[in-house]
């Protein structure tokens, strides 16, 4: 497979992240990343918005997710994490971006 613009084997850019497939423990898809959230300070990421729940995009909630609960599989070309569907139902969740905290520099994990 031959890298895109902005893309090496160790770094990617925000954009290419945005809309990337997330994956629970069990390979199904829970999500993709909608947003990822970086500290002006420290240049790291702190976390992903994670969309989930809707159909073809409408609808859907909004869920942040610490960075480091992800990590990128090269098989499924996306990012893979612990959490369940069932348990980001339960999460604390944001039901559009008018509602989400953007000072919150570390949301709680779902």
């Amino acid at each position: 497979m031959a890298m895109e613009d902005r893309e090496t084997f160790s770094l990617i850019g925000s954009d290419k992240v945005e809309g990337t497939n997330v994956y629970g423990a069990d390979g199904e898809k829970v999500g993709y990343i909608e947003h990822v959230m970086i500290d002006k300070v420290s240049g790291k990421v702190s976390y992903a918005v994670l969309s989930f729940g809707g159909l073809l995009g409408i609808g859907d909630d909004h869920y942040p997710l610490p960075w480091q609960a992800l990590k990128y599989d090269t098989n499924l070309a996306g990012y893979v994490t612990g959490i369940t569907q069932d348990q980001l139902r339960s999460a604390p969740k944001y039901a559009d971006e008018s509602s989400w905290n953007w000072s919150d520099p570390a949301p709680r994990a779902p």
